[in-house]
């Protein structure tokens, strides 16, 4: 049996797969999409380590503690050469979390032929004429496709990867230092996920139908002479909130009910009242960027409802158009914000017209990429 370590690769931007949410946060189910393919190749063998390579990593901590994480690279080279720092064992096992329905045959296969030579990596033959630059025929007998995963000395593949070159692959780095490679049969089901027409040809479980809840309070003080601004709405010319930012309470608390809801922390992580770039900023562009964020981790607004508490100015002729412009803001249709006033009949520092609060709540659900 070999003394094997598994490397999963996981820090890719999701350029072209034009989606809100990046592919390795799809659900499968309950499971990002880059959980489901590790517990499903790491199924197939008893692995001394596991290492996934990802730039959310205090995210997936949450789902996999178990797991050992590091900070991926602008490319997969930089990212596998920071998942080697951590393999120990002779032989290692590099897969992308895109190959999102690897076979266990393709993995016996790789295992069963490993003494062959210092890389095993698995090919497709191709079938079809191939045109290079639109008119030259190449010979397709001697085209592979190469899939992952792939399965390397450890020494060997760390050798190659510290020529600085970017190789694509694990075999054509190994190739660069000379080591002997082995190519066992490929499997179209090992095929990569890269476009979202891509999704309806694996057979993946469609995301649960869970509903995540959260929170956010917020609250400033009158007294700043500039317009008073609440869901991007200039309520007033003069009643400004005192704040590092343009002080909008309601853009405050709905960024943090939304993080809540999504388990991302909260506002001050994102943008601290110590960083003079945030000096005045507008709260909707911030509101805008945490929903930004909040999709790419695979979620959707089901819906926001959010309690203006205010002795003054009467808000009653503000609601409509503060839920308007913050549904647009979101991008989502205006029944799924709600906004509502209310006083403390004259109590406390609200009471004695001294600031505003406001309590948000919203819901999210996974966003259901099955119906694309």
């Amino acid at each position: 049996m070999l003394e094997l370590s598994l490397i999963m690769l996981a820090a890719g931007n999701s350029t072209r797969f034009n989606l809100p949410t990046k592919k390795q946060f799809l659900r499968i189910k309950s499971d990002p999409l880059w959980l489901y393919v590790t517990k499903k190749l790491s199924s197939f063998y008893s692995f001394k380590k596991i290492i996934v390579a990802s730039s959310n990593i205090s995210y997936m901590k949450k789902f996999a503690s178990h797991y050992d994480f590091v900070q991926g690279g602008t490319t997969r080279v930089q990212s596998l050469k920071n998942a080697l720092e951590k393999v120990q064992t002779p032989w290692v096992m590099v897969s992308d979390v895109a190959r999102v329905d690897i076979p266990h045959s393709l993995f016996l296969r790789l295992v069963e032929n490993a003494l062959h030579a210092d890389c095993i990596t698995p090919a497709l033959k191709v079938a079809d004429t191939a045109l290079y630059a639109n008119d030259e025929a190449l010979q397709r007998e001697k085209i592979k496709l190469i899939q992952t995963p792939q399965l390397s000395r450890t020494s060997l593949l760390q050798k190659a990867l510290n020529l600085n070159a970017d190789f694509s692959d694990d075999s054509t780095a190994m190739s660069a230092v000379g080591a002997k490679i082995w190519f066992v049969e490929g499997d179209e089901r090992a095929r990569k996920l890269t476009y979202k027409e891509d999704l309806s040809s694996f057979n993946l479980f469609a995301p649960s139908a869970e509903v995540f809840s959260g929170n956010g309070f917020d609250v400033h003080e009158f007294g700043k002479n500039r317009a008073l601004i609440l869901g991007g709405i200039k309520v007033h010319e003069s009643m400004g909130l005192k704040a590092h930012s343009d002080g909008d309470v309601i853009a405050h608390a709905l960024t943090d009910a939304l993080l809540g809801a999504a388990s991302l922390g909260d506002i001050g992580e994102y943008f601290p009242d110590t960083d003079k770039a945030y000096k005045n900023a507008d709260s909707m562009q911030l509101l805008s960027k945490v929903y930004t964020l909040v999709k790419q981790y695979g979620f959707e607004l089901v819906n926001a409802d959010i309690s203006v508490i205010a002795q003054a100015p009467k808000l009653g002729e503000f609601k409509a158009l503060i839920a308007q412009n913050i549904a647009s803001c979101l991008g989502v249709s205006e029944f799924r914000i709600n906004v509502k006033a209310t006083t403390t009949e004259g109590l406390g520092f609200v009471g004695r017209k001294e600031g505003i609060a406001v309590l948000a709540s919203v819901n999210l659900k996974y966003f259901d990429w099955t119906q694309l």
